[in-house]
Order: structure tokens, then C-alpha cells, then sequence
């Protein structure tokens, strides 16, 4: 929806809420009027009800407002005498529009000082259980979501299984562009393949102000562009779904450029303007690695690969068993076998040949190397040209929302021609530190600013999945953090000690007060 639409559709709800509710602002000792104020006559509906005038702001906050409007209809009915279980049915299903029904057709009733606390054991924990909703929604929507690591792409930095808080406000909050969802959850109903959502309204993407800006070397969470969920919700053969840009799939990767850029892989080496790209101390870049052996020497394979923590499949390549291939080692790794007694080689796998499944899929890149390419920057202008569409189209048309057109070698956008493109919004360029084991920007593109979800920021919990029907947790990775200095450490000691502490002061306390009673 437009800017447009949605000021029609608001103006629309201004009147529904005029022409259902003035009798009953006249019967509470307000003017008729007052209910056609936008905004206004929220907050005196609030006085009318007998509830906090900060309420108004939850009834503008997306889908926080989805649980707080079925609450006003309630508390409305209530506060003119419609107590029963059928009026707050009657009132939530027909989704407000019943209090039409009592607007109208019956003797109004306004208790000013009616009782505020609930009547009974279920309203008031239904009462308590909405409110914890909101609040677990507000923070879950704006403030920090958890978030589970599924893929090996960050292994050694981020591990599958480790359970991660997202921070939402340090590149600033996204206000949800889905408007109709269920709270807390992403695209699909737990334990149904049922989407969590309706496509339709949609909000304009807005951001919040943000602590900080994306950084070179920063892990990112961020909506994989071109999730169209095939198969997911319906039979194979038929197109999948095209997602809402909020309700796309979650990606974790490392941004290793940002907008501005120019960047470039060799030899799987990241170059950024021209300079090898550092990587923080905590990054354990893995590539793939073919290791020559004597054949003569016996080598305890599994101690080894417990030792150097080998997580990617490796397998021997022939039926010799003279060479064995890894598909993800470190450096460091790497440097333990060509000092292990029976290896005679250790090589770097580095892809020569051209892939044309790899951005901008002209046949013209591998995995390792790969560019240079221009990463775009909000407001700056390139060059049309047929050399460079296939860089900027899903931009210009996908992201950017243009129609696109090509008459010969002319360039048509939005009915004018041209020749040139100004960018609306900043782009980034994700990759998974395991180089070849990680579905990223090589293969997809750009990653828009506004499908930017957050800073992973702490590990609260590790689980081990070793696929061998072992599972255990990983202590050391317990209640550390992503980003910083040095090697991680692990806070959790610390917060079982605080933890102590407050259960020893509170019984004290407890005791304290039971003597001078």
C-alpha cells in the first residue's frame, strides 16, 4: 500500500469509529464530535473507559494493536453495562462492530466508576496473560528477538545449535511492514506449514533510529531476498509463495561490504577497494582443503578429527585412499596436518572454472574468484548499460519497486528513458565465513536495507548436535558474547553467582520482615 492508500484507509477507520461509537461519547458527558478526531478521540475514549491515556500509543503500534483493540471493544462494552461472556464474544467476533449494535438500539448506561479489577479467576489471568503478551510482543518485535543458528555458513564463529538474542536496536528497529500477524512468530503457524500472516495491508518500510551502522566484519541477521518458499505451502508444481520483505526467511552471515564498496574474491580472499579484507580474531574462515597421504602410515582419523573439531563432511576421493578431501578446515587446521606424521601434502581447493549459478549468473565468476563488483550506496548514480544490467535489475524492479523496459539498447523506467539509475536505498553484501559450504551474496546478490533484521549480540544457550544421537550442551558457549576483543568467555558463572545472591538476599529478606511482623 501506498502512502496514499494508507491515509485513505486510516481516514476510513476515523469515520467507522465516529459512526459507531458518538451516542456513546454523548452518553459519557463528551461531545459527539470529540469521536471523529483522529487520534483525539482516542485519548478520550481512554478517559471514558477509565484506562491510561498511554494505551493510545499501543493502539498505533503494528501488531501490538492487533491485541489491543479487541481490549478496548471489551473494556467499551463493559464500561456501558455489556458484562456478559456473549457481549465480549459478540464483541470480538464481529471485531468491534457490535458496540454498533448497542450504539444504536440500546439504553445506554455509562459506569464512570466501575470496577476495574476482573470478576473472577479466569478474566484476570486472561487479563495478565494479554498483557504479558504485549510486552513479550513490543520486545520481541522492537527490542531483541532469539533466534536459532540452523547452517555450518559461520561455523567456528557461530555454531549450529547455538541459541542467539538479536538486538533490533543497534541498526535501529524495523516497524513491521505486515500489519495483520500472529505475535511472535515468523512465517508459518508452529507445527503447520499454515502461513502466520496476511499479505494485505502492508506498511511502507520505516526504521527506527539506530546506536550504529552496519560494519565491515559485522555478523548480521537480515531477510534472505529471494525466499519465495517453493513447496512450502503448496503441492510441488504449483509457483511458490512470494513473502512480505518481513516475513522472508532469517539469514545469519557476515557483511563483509558495505555501501560504497568495491569488492572483489581471490583465490577465495576477500578484497574490499582494492585492500585484502582482515577479518576480527574471533572469524575462523574455512576453505577446502585436499590432503595427500603416504599410505604407509597409520593415522587415528577420529582423534584427529575431534581434535581440529571437523564438522563438514570429509571423505577419501579414491578407492586408493591416497588423498583425502575436507570440505571446511581453518588455516589452523590445516597447518596441524601438514605436521602429522603420514601427511606428505596439504592444498588449498581453489575453484578455476566459471559457475553461472553465481551473481549476476553471466557465467563469468566462481566461488573463490569472483568481481570486482560495486556495492550500492543510497543516492549515488551508475551507468545503464547492457554490461551492468544484470547487476542492478532485480534492484531497480524487485527491491526498489520500478517497472523496466528495453527498447534495443535503450532503457525504460517508469515510462521515461534513460540511462542512468539512482539508488533509493543502501545494499550490502553477505558471506558465510565457511567459504565453500555457505549459500550468501555470491549467489543471490545484494542484501537491501530494509530487509535488515539485527545484530546478533549474545549466546544465552549451545546445543551440540553431533548427529550420532549424542546431544549435550556446549558450557564454554553458554552466556557469551558475538562480537568483542580476543577469544569468547563464557559469562554464565557470573550470572549463576548473581542469581545466588538474589535468592539468598530475598529469603533474608523474607525473614526480616516475618520477624517484625
Amino acid at each position: 500500500m501506498t502512502l496514499y492508500s494508507w491515509f485513505v484507509f486510516f481516514l476510513a477507520v476515523q469515520i467507522i469509529h465516529f459512526v459507531g461509537t458518538w451516542k456513546l461519547y454523548q452518553t459519557a458527558g463528551r461531545k459527539s464530535w470529540e469521536a471523529a478526531i483522529p487520534v483525539y478521540n482516542s485519548i478520550v475514549l481512554m478517559k471514558i473507559i477509565s484506562r491510561p491515556t498511554w494505551w493510545t500509543l499501543l493502539l498505533f503500534i503494528p501488531i501490538i494493536n492487533l491485541i489491543m483493540f479487541p481490549v478496548v471493544w471489551v473494556e467499551t462494552l463493559r464500561t456501558f453495562g455489556k458484562k456478559s461472556t456473549l457481549d465480549t464474544i459478540l464483541g470480538i467476533f464481529t471485531l468491534g462492530f457490535y458496540i454498533y449494535y448497542v450504539n444504536y438500539t440500546q439504553k445506554l448506561e455509562y459506569n464512570a466508576d466501575r470496577n476495574l479489577t476482573p470478576e473472577n479467576k479466569t478474566a484476570d489471568t486472561v487479563s495478565s496473560l494479554l498483557f504479558a503478551i504485549i510486552v513479550a510482543t513490543l520486545v520481541h518485535t522492537y527490542v531483541i528477538q532469539p533466534y536459532t543458528i540452523p547452517t555450518s555458513s559461520l561455523e567456528k564463529s557461530l555454531l549450529i545449535g547455538d541459541f542467539l538474542f538479536v538486538s533490533k536496536v543497534n541498526y535501529g528497529p524495523r516497524v513491521p511492514m505486515t500489519t495483520v500477524a500472529l505475535p511472535m512468530v515468523h512465517d508459518s503457524i508452529p507445527l503447520t506449514k499454515r502461513k502466520s500472516y496476511l499479505s494485505w495491508p502492508q506498511l511502507p518500510y520505516f526504521r527506527l533510529p539506530a546506536f550504529e551502522q552496519i560494519k565491515r566484519n559485522d555478523i548480521v541477521v537480515f531477510n534472505w531476498p529471494v525466499d519465495t518458499v517453493h513447496y512450502f505451502y503448496e503441492p510441488k508444481g504449483r509457483p511458490g509463495v512470494i513473502k512480505p520483505i518481513d516475513k522472508k526467511s532469517n539469514y545469519v552471515k557476515r557483511c563483509v561490504g558495505i555501501p560504497g564498496d568495491s569488492l572483489s574474491i581471490k583465490d577465495g580472499f576477500v578484497f574490499i577497494n582494492g585492500k585484502k579484507l582482515i577479518l576480527p580474531e574471533r572469524a575462523k574462515p574455512q576453505y577446502s582443503y585436499s590432503v595427500a597421504l603416504d599410505g604407509k602410515t597409520s593415522i587415528d582419523f577420529e582423534s584427529l578429527f575431534k581434535e581440529l573439531d571437523i564438522t563438514d563432511p570429509a571423505g577419501f576421493r579414491s578407492e586408493k585412499r591416497d588423498t583425502l578431501y575436507f570440505r571446511a578446515l581453518t588455516e589452523a587446521s590445516a597447518e596441524r596436518l601438514r605436521n602429522t606424521p603420514g601427511v606428505t601434502a596439504v592444498k588449498r581447493e581453489i575453484d578455476k572454472g566459471n559457475d553461472n549459478a553465481l551473481f549476476p549468473h553471466i557465467n563469468k565468476w566462481n566461488q573463490d574468484n569472483f568481481g570486482p563488483i560495486y556495492i550500492p550506496e543510497a543516492g549515488k548514480t551508475v551507468a545503464l548499460t547492457n554490461t551492468s544490467l544484470p547487476f542492478y535489475k532485480d534492484i531497480i524492479t524487485n527491491y526498489e519497486g520500478n517497472t523496466l523496459e528495453l527498447s534495443g539498447s535503450k532503457f525504460i523506467i517508469n515510462g521515461k528513458e534513460t540511462n542512468t539509475y539512482t539508488f533509493k536505498q543502501n545494499y550490502y553484501w553477505m558471506m558465510g565465513d565457511n567459504r565453500h559450504n555457505s549459500e550468501d551474496s555470491r549467489y543471490w546478490g545484494y542484501v537491501p536495507e530494509n530487509h535488515i533484521v539485527g545484530k546478533p549480540v549474545f549466546i544465552w544457550m549451545s546445543w551440540d548436535t553431533n548427529g550420532k544421537g549424542i546431544n549435550k550442551i556446549r558450557w564454554s558457549r553458554v552466556f557469551t558474547t558475538v562480537d568483542g576483543e580476543g577469544q569468547p568467555q563464557s559469562y554464565f558463572k557470573y550470572f549463576l553467582i548473581i542469581l545466588a545472591l538474589y535468592f539468598v538476599g530475598e529469603f533474608f529478606w523474607r525473614k526480616r520482615k516475618q520477624n517484625k511482623a
